[in-house]
């Protein structure tokens, strides 16, 4: 099968379509022909050697998959031959993946493959931050860095979907009017505005609940000063660098809450396939949209990493294999 691959870190000039054999299927598992796989921020890290780097090279990179069931490993159903299936795996650039039947959710006719693509990192991100991390509440504020990133433009709708009021910083007028259709609130333009006075003056002052916060370094600041008492500011990414150490002493005036997430925390059983269940229904009755900033075919994995880190996109950025 045709794979990207790369065999030591660096630039997105490192990715490569090479020749590889198909994955070896063990009990429990399927061979997915894959149609559509995700591209994320992380994948680009991993590939610079900054985030799990433990994986022995030479890797394919790639996290989230949808397309059609043609093998089963042993113990497996074979009823899922030929099924249309969405799933979180590894190995996700490439011809074929594997993963664990288990995982598998159904893709409904009126969701896309490259739709499909789109939801499992992103969306799981999403929906864990509000639902599990946050357990956000309506009447609350949320503050969602980057709205027009991939998981800031599902964050914002499932943030408003549990009425909340959203705030969204962003770094363009399109991005602006692209946040304001998908329901923002409140659009701060960080490029011209400074965050912290803006969220202070159209909250007379209170601050915001919760800040969900990808950016990192040069966020962080502004992350802790714009909450409310009592508020919470989640981490999970840090695309602008690390942030600072935390000094637990600024936190008690306004006895504030910080915390991290990862998706790949061990979660409870059953919490990733029941949330991707319910957002596979959501995009499926439209009340979920699902932003593809950038589809480009799989030989070209190395062109979508470098516009990915270049900040040239919005929404989510998919490669398409098959079909």
């Amino acid at each position: 099968m045709k794979a990207i691959r790369y065999h030591h870190i660096g630039g997105p000039e490192v990715l490569r379509l090479e020749d590889v054999p198909e994955p070896e299927l063990g009990p429990g598992e399927v061979r997915l022909q894959v149609h559509a796989a995700g591209v994320n921020f992380a994948d680009t890290e991993r590939r610079r050697g900054l985030y799990d780097t433990k994986v022995p090279l030479p890797r394919i990179l790639g996290s989230e998959a949808a397309g059609v069931v043609r093998a089963v490993g042993p113990g497996v159903d074979e009823a899922l031959l030929g099924q249309r299936v969405v799933t979180l795996t590894t190995g996700c650039y490439a011809e074929f993946a594997k993963a664990p039947a288990s995982g598998l959710v159904a893709l409904p006719d009126e969701v896309s493959f490259e739709e499909a693509a789109a939801v499992p990192v992103q969306g799981l991100t999403a929906y864990h931050l509000l639902h599990t991390v946050a357990r956000v509440q309506r009447g609350q504020s949320v503050l969602v860095h980057a709205a027009a990133g991939g998981v800031g433009v599902l964050a914002v709708q499932i943030a408003r979907a549990l009425g909340a009021r959203v705030f969204g910083t962003v770094s363009s007028e399109a991005k602006a009017r692209l946040v304001q259709e998908l329901g923002v609130d409140e659009v701060i333009r960080y490029d011209r505005e400074d965050v912290v006075t803006e969220v202070h003056r159209r909250t007379d002052g209170g601050g915001v609940d919760l800040v969900l916060d990808a950016v990192g370094a040069s966020t962080w600041e502004a992350s802790l000063r714009v909450l409310a008492p009592f508020g919470h500011l989640v981490s999970y990414g840090s695309a602008s660098g690390r942030p600072p150490a935390l000094d637990v002493e600024t936190l008690y005036e306004k006895s504030l809450k910080v915390s991290a997430y990862w998706l790949h925390t061990r979660h409870p059983p059953g919490s990733h396939h029941r949330a991707l269940e319910s957002l596979i229904r959501d995009v499926a009755d439209g009340r979920l949209r699902i932003l593809i900033g950038l589809k480009l075919p799989l030989a070209e994995a190395a062109e979508a990493h470098r516009r990915l880190e270049g900040r040239e996109t919005v929404g989510k950025v998919v490669l398409t294999v098959a079909g």
